[in-house]
């Protein structure tokens, strides 16, 4: 009988470890599926080759000789082969993951030929920008609706009242101005409309006060030119210039303990408090965003306006959350994205680009036709990040300045 007893205990144990085992590896793959939950540009899988093969690629790179990458734009007699800056549509990739985090807050905008200052010029401006929301979505999500038509309407009116060039930090600071109080408004109207409806949001705050007033993003705005690269940015996603393989910022993070930053928040009678990094208040770990109602005037949403000519040695913009910038370099995303470009530039080109449709392409309507080197790049710098451990959601944006 004890025998008996002690068969049967043993065999309940067993199908118990072997039942707590199939759950954990359940378990496992609903994280792994949450986690690299895909929204947008290329397909992303991240696996352990990926992490050996990137690292082992970077180090070559590292060491990589420019020389070897400028062959393929001389002739055979040396003669450069480089032609007038692009005046068309550039190429362009992204990708846009969730990663480790539960929500996916960030959002992209890709606008080209979003605005024509003059009818008669073929020449027309591109827009390119990262969002990075916290708090919830739905700020990010607006701005990537509405941001890139503020910019158009204020660049569209300068044209018309002055016969010179653009003022692009007046045009980028109003129309930042003008998106922060529309965010206002339009979470307001939104909380009231759900409250009569007795139905609530999607949005995880559920758009109701004073929730709502804790949601904001950041905002990295890029407009191309035929001769200039114009970069507003609010918060601490960034634009990197790669200019002759070496990486040259084009904004810089918007974080609390940036010593003008922590003057302006402690003039404005702010405070900044370091919990887990400096925050203000110890909230929130940038000093201006679009939104955040609940800590202004400590933070601000008017960006930092970066005005760059363009010439014939820029290689390509990277502009990217920070989730990229958290784990990886400007120099190592630099190296990245032109090892990239260089080396689909070097083989056959394809018969023709492969369409995929976007998160959102601005007024554009979607399905916009991406370019396979910079949709490699941004898709490389992506498994990188992941590779290096970031703990937030990445989104990458890369145009081939060539």
């Amino acid at each position: 009988m004890a025998d008996m007893y002690n068969e049967v205990e043993s065999e309940v144990a067993r199908s118990k470890a072997e039942c707590e085992s199939s759950s954990r590896v359940a378990r496992r793959r609903r994280i792994k599926i949450r986690r690299f939950k895909y929204l947008g540009g290329p397909s992303l899988a991240v696996t352990r080759n990926d992490a050996h093969n990137i690292e082992r690629k970077l180090k070559k790179v590292e060491g990589f000789q420019d020389d070897a990458l400028e062959k393929h734009h001389t002739d055979e007699n040396g003669n450069g082969l480089e032609a007038e800056i692009l005046v068309g549509i550039p190429k362009f990739g992204m990708t846009s993951v969730c990663g480790r985090r539960r929500e996916m807050e960030d959002a992209v905008a890709i606008c080209p030929s979003f605005c024509i200052q003059r009818p008669e010029l073929t020449s027309d401006f591109h827009y390119f920008a990262v969002y990075d929301g916290h708090g919830c979505s739905h700020v990010a999500e607006r701005c990537r609706e509405r941001l890139h038509e503020l910019v158009r309407e204020e660049v569209e009116l300068l044209a018309k009242s002055t016969a010179g060039p653009v003022e692009w930090g007046d045009a980028m600071r109003r129309s930042f101005m003008k998106m922060d109080n529309e965010v206002t408004s339009w979470k307001e109207v939104i909380a009231a409309a759900a409250v009569g409806e007795g139905s609530g949001s999607s949005c995880k705050c559920k758009m109701q006060s004073p929730e709502c007033d804790a949601v904001g993003s950041t905002a990295v705005v890029a407009v191309l030119t035929p001769d200039k690269i114009i970069v507003a940015n609010c918060g601490d996603s960034r634009a990197v210039l790669c200019r002759k393989g070496k990486a040259v910022p084009l904004s810089v993070d918007h974080k609390p303990d940036r010593p003008d930053e922590l003057d302006r928040i402690q003039m404005a009678g702010g405070k900044v408090v370091y919990r887990n990094g400096a925050r203000v208040f110890g909230i929130l770990a940038m000093s201006r965003a679009i939104g955040d109602n609940y800590l202004k005037p400590y933070v601000s949403c008017e960006p930092e306006v970066t005005i760059m000519d363009r010439t014939l040695e820029d290689d390509c913009l990277i502009l990217a959350s920070d989730g990229l910038w958290d784990v990886v370099s400007n120099e190592t995303a630099c190296k990245v994205a032109r090892m990239c470009l260089r080396v689909k530039a070097r083989a056959a080109p394809r018969a023709k680009e492969a369409a995929t449709p976007l998160l959102q392409m601005g007024d554009s309507g979607g399905g916009i036709v991406f370019n396979d080197s910079c949709s490699d790049a941004s898709m490389a710098l992506t498994k990188l990040a992941f590779v290096r451990q970031t703990a937030d959601n990445v989104s990458v944006v890369v145009v081939d300045l060539k």
